[in-house]
């Protein structure tokens, strides 16, 4: 069975990325590709761009490819990505969302979109990922309060956002892990005299610089030992692969909320 996807952003990282593994993929048909109207890229063919056997031109919106496609994957902006999601409902289309940095309204109307067309949403696609989401939120529930959490990121210079949305769903699956909301624990750096650490406080700290593609460290730490898990990326591949992986499973459903731990079967 193909998939026929569109991707948005196709000229930036991970539209680069998603396009040269769908193009291998024979489960998947790129039945468009498209840009901001702005962007230097826009209407250069994908053969001129990216060197794949695909013979397509770069569209500068999403309405003059959507009628050929199933499924959008979009890993653009907050803003951009809401305008998708307007053109992809107006179509009936199913979208695979990795954009990160949104606001909770934003969030809320993702979801209420989800009541007529299939989405899957996640700041991660990852395998590994979503393995740890799983991991964390096991400790978190068997370590006692007592084990201090902070979870450090690392991203390139160019993200946009910060904390990184892992960060975030990370602090949020263990705050609710420990029965509290994120909000009531959460510490983003610290600064001064902060005075002694809070028991059962969540801290994220955020670093970029150079190429980093994502690092995330969570440490559970308490007098006499310390856990810690981590992930790496050393390649954009990975989330490519688990977009693609999203796409195929949402084609044919008719609506619905998913994140990646349904597509992986980790719930």
């Amino acid at each position: 069975m193909i998939t026929k996807i569109i991707v948005a952003g196709a000229a930036g990282r991970m539209g680069q990325r998603i396009i040269a593994l769908a193009a291998e993929d024979k489960e998947v048909n790129i039945a468009g590709v498209f840009e901001a109207k702005s962007h230097r890229n826009a209407g250069r063919s994908l053969k001129e761009l990216l060197y794949v056997n695909v013979d397509l031109k770069i569209e500068n919106n999403l309405s003059g490819v959507i009628k050929g496609g199933e499924v959008v994957i979009d890993f653009t902006n907050p803003e951009s990505t809401m305008d998708n999601l307007k053109v992809s409902l107006s179509a009936k289309k199913g979208m695979v969302i990795g954009t990160t940095g949104f606001a909770e309204t934003q969030i809320k109307t993702i979801r209420e979109a989800a009541r007529h067309i299939p989405i899957v949403q996640s700041p991660n696609m990852s395998l590994g990922v979503n393995l740890l989401f799983r991991l964390v939120e096991l400790a978190a529930a068997k370590l006692p309060v007592e084990y201090d959490v902070e979870i450090t990121e690392t991203h390139h210079r160019y993200k946009k956002d910060a904390p990184s949305g892992t960060a975030m769903e990370l602090a949020r699956r263990i705050a609710e892990a420990r029965k509290r909301t994120l909000e009531q624990v959460v510490l983003y750096g610290r600064h001064g005299m902060t005075g002694d650490r809070k028991e059962g406080t969540i801290g994220i700290h955020a670093l970029r610089g150079g190429d980093v593609v994502g690092e995330h460290v969570v440490s559970f730490l308490s007098a006499g030992e310390r856990i810690e898990f981590a992930h790496k990326a050393s390649s954009r591949d990975a989330f490519a692969k688990g977009a693609i992986l999203a796409a195929k499973f949402i084609a044919r459903k008719k609506s619905g909320f998913y994140t990646m731990q349904d597509v992986l079967g980790l719930k």
